[in-house]
Parts: C-alpha cells; structure tokens; sequence
C-alpha cells in the first residue's frame, strides 16, 4: 500500500485493514463524514465518498 492511496466508496460506513492480509492491521470501521472523507488511523488510507453515492438506508 503506498502512503497516499485514496480509495473510492460507494458507502458511508467502510472498513479498513490495510490490505496487507497478514501484514495488515486490525480491522477498523470508518465512517466518511460530511467532508466526504475519512482517513484509516493504522495506515493513512484515504476513503473518498463517490460522487453521486446515496446515504445506506438504516444507518
């Protein structure tokens, strides 16, 4: 995983365990707020809500 990866979601709430399998990290739920982003704590991953994404119906 590269320091500056930022990865498109279709969803507000995403989980992260650093892609690395067993060189990953602890898997961690984010949730991408109004700003549309939200950054993984353990790798720096960068989340980016998709243009166009609609709210999860129930949460």
């Amino acid at each position: 995983m590269k320091p500056d990866e930022i990865i498109q979601v279709e969803s507000r709430v995403v989980g992260c365990d650093g892609g690395g399998g067993a060189l990953g990290h602890p898997l961690v739920y984010l949730k991408i707020g109004g700003d549309g982003e939200s950054v993984c704590p353990y790798c720096s991953r960068r989340f980016v809500l998709a243009e166009g994404a609609e709210e999860a119906a129930g949460h």
